[in-house]
């Protein structure tokens, strides 16, 4: 029978986007009483994939750095070029790596709950409802990586180009790669007149990940990939013997789509289906690591904005309220305006405070009085007019909404 559970956040897709921001929510204190889901339809035990990137001396994930390069190689059917990378270097993680660092991490949070379940929809209301095969969950803000659909209708006028690529990581009985240097592009090798090249990691001196990539608005079959990365190891490489120990396969959108209007207020499009990967290249994990840092800042400034638009709310209500004519006995003659102005000032401040420094001290007096600005809202409420009323009410549960 399915089931639902309130989440503060979900994160749908255990990828590189997903698993970052859940990595970047978990180290910071701000986030360690929010209830946080990450639902995938895999236990992501599988190396499926390579990320590279450039970088400047040492970086946060040095730990899972399988392989760093100085020096790289370019070919083309005219030239060979020999590249320098100082001051950068070259760095390559296997996913297999990221995604078993990531689960170690995670599980160790008592806030983090792993989801194996395969989303179906996500419907789009104030507190968004997570679809599953088996269940549904519900959330105050969701962080989606699914493509949406309108990408891949032939109707608009975006451009779309694919690189789309299958490698093999192989492995020989005798050395034959330069593990120093690593061929950022060999464009000796070509697939009619479409763009095509080879890319070749070596990990060792006996061990290389050699890829075939196109950038085409169309894909290939597998038989295709593998017929050019033989025939490369073959011929190029001059390889005969060699064992084929892993294979990997990825598509990466090339394009001006807006991504990032698929999001609203309470779902945010993150990894490609985001537009987190840049067009002109196709990297992503620098510019993910940048997307989250960003997501983290606007979290931690979204919530006091709402907090203290929710305390104002709440003290302009009750002003106005008790300031009104009315021939009648004043419902509100009892209430005291300057304990108004100085529960709203002991919140404001708290609010203020935890925002900037979020302790456990300052998130303790923070929830204090704000408890008590609510408590003393809820006893004066009776003295309003329905209308007013019901405009403290929902104001008082937006502000016990974000205290959750």
């Amino acid at each position: 029978m399915a089931h639902s559970k309130q989440y503060d956040y979900i994160i749908i897709g255990n990828g590189l986007a997903g698993f970052q921001l859940a990595l970047a929510l978990s180290k910071d204190s701000f986030f360690n009483d929010k209830q946080i889901a990450l639902i995938d339809k895999s236990h992501k035990t599988q190396n499926d994939k390579t990320w590279s990137f450039w970088e400047k001396g040492n970086g946060k994930w040095e730990s899972i750095v399988s392989k760093t390069w100085s020096k790289a190689l370019f070919f083309s059917s005219k030239m060979e070029l020999n590249l320098e990378l100082a001051p950068y270097k070259y760095k390559t993680i296997q996913a297999l790596d990221f995604y078993t660092k990531a689960k170690h991490v995670l599980k160790e949070k008592t806030n983090f709950d792993f989801i194996v379940e395969d989303v179906l929809t996500v419907e789009k209301t104030k507190h968004p409802k997570v679809i599953t095969t088996n269940n549904f969950y519900n959330a105050k803000h969701v962080f989606d990586s699914r493509i949406t659909e309108d990408y891949f209708s032939e109707s608009d006028n975006f451009t779309k180009i694919i690189q789309h690529f299958k490698g093999w990581i192989i492995e020989t009985k005798v050395p034959v790669f330069s593990p120093d240097q690593f061929t950022m592009m060999d464009y000796r090798l070509k697939d009619g007149d479409k763009t095509t090249f080879t890319y070749v990691l070596p990990l060792s001196s006996t061990k290389a990940l050699v890829e075939f990539t196109y950038f085409t608005p169309t894909l290939v079959d597998e038989a295709t990939y593998d017929s050019y990365i033989k025939e490369y190891i073959s011929n190029i490489l001059k390889i005969d013997t060699y064992t084929i120990v892993e294979t990997e396969s990825g598509i990466i959108p090339m394009t001006n789509f807006p991504f990032e209007t698929y999001s609203t207020k309470n779902i945010t499009k993150i990894g490609t289906a985001g537009g987190w990967v840049k067009g002109s290249t196709g990297y992503s994990f620098k510019h993910s690591e940048k997307k989250v840092a960003i997501i983290i800042t606007n979290l931690k400034n979204n919530k006091m904005k709402k907090i203290i638009l929710s305390i104002a709310m709440l003290t302009a209500i009750i002003f106005t309220s008790c300031s009104s004519d009315n021939n009648d006995v004043d419902p509100c003659e009892e209430i005291s305006q300057e304990q108004t102005e100085t529960l709203f000032t002991n919140l404001f401040t708290s609010a203020l405070n935890f925002g900037l420094n979020p302790t456990t001290e300052n998130c303790n007096a923070y929830k204090s009085s704000a408890q008590e600005y609510i408590d003393y809202a809820n006893e004066i409420k009776g003295c309003l007019d329905s209308t007013e009323q019901a405009e403290l009410e929902e104001e008082i549960d937006d502000l016990e909404t974000e205290l959750a």
